[in-house]
């Protein structure tokens, strides 16, 4: 009963809505409203504010959450354990992923399933943000995003590959032009961008603004394949990390950005202790993997 009344509690966080709550759990709206009364009487405090409609936690609701939230991750673990001692390693491992990263992950992923069938991985596309507190909140295994953009010391990181940053032309436009171009040249280009709430687009509207350029935004999109669908057919031109071309449809052309972009790449978890056992399999199975090698060996065979 005690762990079916923190998974109510956490449905309810995310949900923010009793009924989707209680849908999620797989029960009726009163016996979740009863099973958190419950909880509350058990504790003393009163833990959701009360009205017509769910209104929030109160301030000791929002401290009952956030060991709700520990509780359920070190009870998943624990059960991962446990099966780990019976049979091959099985779950669900979360990842919450960038959108440009995508690709880069898909790498792992696929071997990995290949090693463990029985593991099954969830891909989730989200700004960088969103992953840090789906982290922090336990409701992810895994993030991938870059490394270097704020402090993470609840984080531990593996470094996954080094990103160059490049300018993506149609063929036909990228005939006249040459292997390389500064940004002040890529810049008076219509640009399809990522929209303002991804990394990708501070990290490129940050090189611009170094660089002492205003990039010509004709297009946002938080959509990769819509990026690439404009490149190829909307006349437009983009500013992508070097991975992406591993997609890359066969009309479209790289070009160098001269001073070249840098940034490092890499799988964020939470430090816990234990670890739980498929977050420790992942982390190993990538240290050893060689990411950045097998990307750089993807796109030699198109360009």
């Amino acid at each position: 009963m005690f762990i079916r009344q923190m998974s109510y509690l956490v449905a309810l966080a995310r949900e923010k809505h009793f009924a989707r709550a209680a849908e999620a759990c797989h029960v009726s709206q009163p016996t979740l409203s009863a099973a958190i009364q419950h909880l509350e009487k058990e504790l003393g405090v009163s833990i959701v504010e009360r009205g017509q409609r769910f209104e929030g936690f109160t301030a000791e609701g929002e401290r009952v959450l956030a060991w709700a939230q520990r509780l359920l991750a070190d009870w998943d673990g624990l059960r991962q354990a446990v099966r780990g001692m019976r049979a091959s390693p099985s779950g669900e491992l979360r990842c919450g992923v960038i959108p440009t990263q995508l690709p880069v992950l898909s790498l792992l992923t696929g071997p990995f399933r290949e090693h463990y069938p029985d593991v099954m991985p969830v891909i989730l596309s989200m700004p960088s943000s969103e992953i840090i507190r789906g982290l922090q909140n336990f409701e992810l295994d895994f993030g991938v995003t870059y490394l270097d953009l704020s402090d993470r010391q609840q984080m531990s990181e593996l470094p996954l590959c080094r990103e160059r940053y490049v300018l993506l032309l149609r063929e036909d436009a990228a005939r006249g032009n040459p292997a390389s171009m500064s940004w002040a040249e890529a810049a008076r280009l219509p640009l399809c961008a990522l929209t303002k709430n991804m990394t990708n687009r501070s990290i490129v509207d940050g090189a611009f603004l170094e660089h002492g350029a205003t990039p010509h935004i004709a297009m946002e999109t938080d959509s990769i394949l819509a990026l690439y669908s404009h490149v190829c057919f909307g006349g437009m031109a983009s500013v992508v990390p070097r991975s992406l071309l591993m997609l890359a449809p066969p009309n479209v052309t790289p070009i160098d950005l001269d001073p070249p972009l840098y940034k490092q790449v890499g799988l964020l978890h939470l430090r816990r202790d234990p670890s739980p056992p498929l977050v420790e399999l992942f982390s190993a199975f990538a240290r050893d993997f060689g990411v950045e090698s097998r990307i750089d060996e993807l796109i030699r065979r198109t360009y």
